[in-house]
């Protein structure tokens, strides 16, 4: 029995504030997406005004004077800068990114038509990051100081100072022109190209529409065999900074008390790698998938293009080449969206696992 004077203060609870504090950092992350996209896309545009108009650029020395002046005119190009920036800006918060100059597109529907694809790439790069990387940073880590972990760390530097072009045309020349193994280049071949296009609503995400084919199994195959050499080229790219981290992370964790204390129980080294460092080393690489990203859709241009690889950034170099920089600002704009969403999901994802993030 418990007697409780006047002065008696009965014991309260403190109060829990994890989840308010996990709102408030999600909610402070969204809300900083709204000025990240602003800056980046109004970067873009005066980047892109430093060479003077879209149409002189894409259409000087092809048209007489008085054309190429009527067509300024008639884009609105001939107006103060500042007049154009806040219209453009008003258009691209109502979705709509111009026309493209060259073949006279709207550049949403390019975005929409390729955007798919470069999307497509990016997974199957993160997926050859993740299965490489990990593993061998986790190995690299118990081999530590020994000559496999010396030849991993190599390796792990020439994954991301190889430029992806090179590597690119290696894997080519080794496993498409010399071996005859793999596809050379595209997406897939003619025959699965033309019943991905009989698929009603396609998404542009191959991986989604061949499920809706009449022969799935086929088509799938033929897609992962084209898939196979540009996600090895671009996934090596991030690879080498897995590889790094994990190996990094696990030493320092393998150092910590509660290790140093398994350890003492008899527990072998590479249980204690697998089962006790390895979920801590993962925190930092689910914190730097955000910037990751921005990696993987500039490797995305070298990338497509080596392959002929139909996405944003096949189309984004076309575009540079014919100095439509109309469509090049709609598409680079929407690379920056990307960006910010994805560090914004990242975040919140990073946030859950480690709450000391939030703070």
């Amino acid at each position: 029995m418990t007697i409780t004077g006047p002065d008696t203060v009965a014991p309260t609870r403190a109060p829990r504030t994890g989840g308010n504090k996990l709102l408030r950092f999600i909610i402070v992350r969204f809300l900083l997406i709204f000025p990240t996209v602003f800056i980046l896309v109004t970067m873009v545009f005066l980047l892109m005004r430093t060479i003077g108009d879209p149409i002189t650029a894409a259409l000087g020395g092809r048209l007489p004077a008085d054309q190429l002046a009527e067509r300024i005119a008639a884009a609105g190009y001939d107006r103060p800068l500042l007049v154009q920036y806040f219209e453009y800006i008003g258009q691209v918060f109502t979705g709509n990114f111009g026309q493209s100059i060259t073949d006279n597109r709207p550049v949403v529907d390019i975005l929409i038509r390729y955007g798919g694809a470069t999307l497509e790439l990016a997974f199957y790069a993160l997926i050859v990051a993740f299965i490489v990387g990990i593993p061998l940073g986790m190995l690299a880590a118990y081999l530590r100081d020994r000559w496999p972990d010396a030849v991993l760390r190599v390796f792990a530097i020439l994954c991301y100072a190889t430029p992806v072009f090179f590597a690119g045309l290696l894997l080519k020349l080794v496993f498409a022109v010399g071996l005859h193994w793999l596809p050379v280049a595209g997406r897939a071949s003619v025959r699965t190209e033309l019943a991905l296009t009989r698929v009603d609503n396609p998404t542009g995400i191959y991986l989604i529409d061949a499920a809706r084919t009449s022969n799935p199994g086929a088509v799938y195959a033929d897609i992962l065999s084209h898939a196979v050499l540009p996600g090895i080229a671009l996934g090596l790219l991030t690879a080498g900074v897995f590889l790094r981290l994990v190996r990094t992370n696990v030493i320092g964790t393998l150092s910590m008390d509660y290790v140093d204390a398994a350890r003492s129980r008899g527990v072998r080294e590479f249980r204690l790698v697998t089962n006790h460092a390895l979920k801590p080393a993962l925190i930092p690489i689910i914190t730097v998938i955000g910037l990751q990203i921005a990696l993987l859709l500039g490797g995305a241009v070298l990338t497509e293009t080596t392959f002929e690889w139909k996405g944003l950034g096949f189309m984004l170099a076309s575009y540079l080449t014919a100095r439509d920089f109309v469509a090049v600002q709609g598409i680079v704009a929407l690379l920056a969206v990307i960006v910010a969403l994805t560090n914004f999901v990242v975040d919140i994802i990073a946030a859950i696992i480690d709450p000391r993030v939030r703070y």
